[in-house]
């Protein structure tokens, strides 16, 4: 039906141009008037827009190089993720859920969130079960390690419950996935929950068996750029022996990756230390029981052992 015409393209579409048609020259001249204009708004070597004005999307936390983890203080560092052993909530109790010290302990995590950190925290579900002892017992060690998975959502739910009092933001998200009760674990999801200000709890483990929550807590400090891993027990640091059993047990101040695994000092197990080791995230070792310790060990003036390279 153009016979005689040229036909042009525009945005997909369709439009006849005859040839002697003015229009056309026109729209070239627009054309060239338009990139001419944006050519003069943003010339070329025009530092870019300051951070606080590029949109959000561009703001994104840089990882640390390795060698900013090592020589980083603790008190300089932007994000951390805390490990708290399952046995700590249970304070006085020989089993289960004290909600009494839970609350204690959520008061602790809102104290350090309101120095500014970022914080993600990974909790043991040894309170209510522990899958190695299971099997000890005869259990099949995959069924058992899975019921521990359950223990540390249960564990994360309740974290979340007693933070939530408090007024701090808080999300659980799942390495099993069970939509009705927390998020499934999904890192961008996660990063943008912190950037919001809000604390994350990562609950069950790895989400397989044969994998302990130490894994899973080096495995999420790696995913999420942490600056380190800080491991809150019921012992102030790492030492040579069990100080429960041998009065004379020396307290390490600092201590090597390597150290930690060839002499079987019972920090973390082997592939959590390993996974740090790796990824150069130092290992800070404290005791959460005592009251503000978490916020003295973060300002550098806590009892503590770090374990870094």
């Amino acid at each position: 039906p153009y016979s005689g015409a040229v036909v042009g393209l525009r945005f997909g579409g369709r439009f006849p141009l005859d040839d002697g048609d003015s229009a056309q020259a026109t729209r070239v001249e627009r054309c060239a008037k338009s990139r001419a204009g944006r050519k003069a708004a943003y010339p070329i070597g025009v530092p870019k827009p300051p951070a606080h004005l590029a949109a959000p999307f561009m703001r994104s936390k840089a990882a640390p190089t390795s060698a900013e983890r090592e020589s980083m203080p603790l008190s300089t560092m932007k994000r951390v993720l805390l490990k708290l052993s399952g046995e700590v909530l249970m304070g006085d109790q020989q089993f289960g859920i004290d909600p009494a010290f839970v609350m204690e302990l959520a008061r602790e995590v809102k104290t350090a969130k309101e120095t500014g950190l970022e914080i993600c925290l990974v909790i043991g579900g040894g309170n209510i079960f522990r899958g190695m002892a299971g099997a000890a017992q005869g259990m099949d060690r995959a069924q058992a390690d899975y019921m521990g998975m359950l223990a540390t959502v249960m564990n994360a739910l309740a974290m979340q419950s007693a933070l939530e009092q408090l007024g701090v933001q808080t999300r659980v998200q799942s390495a099993v996935q069970m939509d009705q009760v927390c998020e499934p674990v999904i890192r961008r999801r996660a990063e943008r929950h912190l950037e919001k200000g809000r604390i994350v709890i990562f609950a069950a483990g790895v989400g397989a068996p044969y994998f302990t929550t130490d894994s899973g807590a080096a495995l999420r400090a790696a995913e999420m750029n942490c600056d380190a891993l800080l491991k809150g027990t019921s012992v102030d640091g790492v030492y040579d022996s069990d100080p429960k059993k041998n009065a004379g047990a020396k307290r390490f101040d600092t201590v090597s990756y390597g150290k930690v695994l060839a002499d079987d000092l019972k920090v973390m197990d082997a592939s959590a230390v390993a996974l740090c080791r790796d990824n150069n995230i130092p290992i800070v070792v404290f005791s959460i029981r005592e009251k503000g310790n978490l916020a003295r060990v973060l300002s550098g003036q806590g009892v503590q052992t770090i374990v870094r390279n």
